[in-house]
């Protein structure tokens, strides 16, 4: 996928003026939408590809707070979701009659799932396969919204083959609130699902993600991934993700080595392919 240098701003700087920033962006009607979109597809128009993200950032904010039980900097998930907006703005099809909205959700969505179990893979998620499988079903295996009672958990914690204590706490963890897939159908108009704009159901990001975690991740291993790294690495990765709290974000590694967030997220990357390499070979 081509990636556009568009002009949108930019959630690693202060995240209080971020939010009040795309909360002042206007709501696009879902006839300047289509007449946007239409710019974009016929006439590869970046500035009406651009409209449609900024009209659409709040969105992602709001799916943000979603995941803040999984105790990743809120920045960081927005500026992922945001990856995901605009490759939902290069797919959408304005002809199909759903708002651009419907559509995004599922990208924004599978971008931050992608950027979770990046960097919950080495550090976070407790190394047996019952606890993975717990990760990312727990949501879905829940009856309802409300906390789970005793025998709940007691009867999820049997199927998953872990302790209930390890179903309370991973429930605490994920107590961020649910987003739908679509918005409600309030104006009349008739909705799709977005799922029934991807091509392979196979796809879903659940299911891919938790095929991903094929690995044993080992203490050993991780502490052999990281002393592989240089020391720029290592200090980056260890400040992002190895503690408990008070987690550095794109931005203060920025200024700490005076350079760019993005030119931070590109280490960061890089040593997580390489530590994922060592601790895979080591499983």
């Amino acid at each position: 996928m081509t990636t556009y240098a568009l002009p949108v701003p930019s959630a690693s700087g202060s995240l209080d003026s971020y939010i009040q920033t795309v909360n002042r962006f206007p709501i696009l009607s879902q006839s300047e939408e289509t007449e946007l979109a239409r710019r974009f597809r016929d006439h590869e128009d970046l500035d009406a590809a651009r409209q449609l993200i900024v009209s659409h950032l709040r969105v992602v904010v709001s799916i943000a707070r979603g995941y803040m039980g999984y105790g990743l900097p809120q920045a960081d998930l927005i500026q992922e979701g945001n990856i995901g907006l605009m490759k939902a703005v290069k797919r959408f099809d304005p002809e199909r009659g759903v708002r651009l909205v419907s559509f995004a959700v599922h990208w924004i969505r599978a971008e931050m799932h992608e950027f979770i179990l990046r960097n919950w893979r080495i550090v976070k998620i407790a190394t047996t396969k019952a606890q993975r499988k717990l990760f990312f079903n727990l949501r879905s295996m829940k009856p309802g919204l409300d906390t789970l009672g005793s025998e709940e958990v007691r009867s999820m914690a049997k199927q998953l083959g872990v302790k209930n204590e390890e179903v309370v706490e991973m429930e605490t963890r994920l107590g961020g609130r649910d987003v739908p897939l679509e918005p409600a159908n309030d104006d009349g108009e008739e909705s799709y699902a977005p799922i029934a704009f991807l091509a392979d159901p196979a796809a879903e990001p659940d299911r891919v993600l938790e095929n991903k975690q094929s690995a044993l991740l080992q203490s050993e291993g991780l502490q052999k991934a990281l002393a592989s790294l240089d020391e720029r690495s290592r200090r980056i990765v260890e400040a992002r993700w190895l503690r408990e709290s008070d987690q550095a974000t794109l931005h203060d590694l920025a200024d700490e080595f005076g350079v760019s967030a993005e030119r931070i997220r590109q280490i960061e990357n890089k040593a997580m392919q390489k530590m994922r390499g060592i601790i895979g070979a080591a499983a």
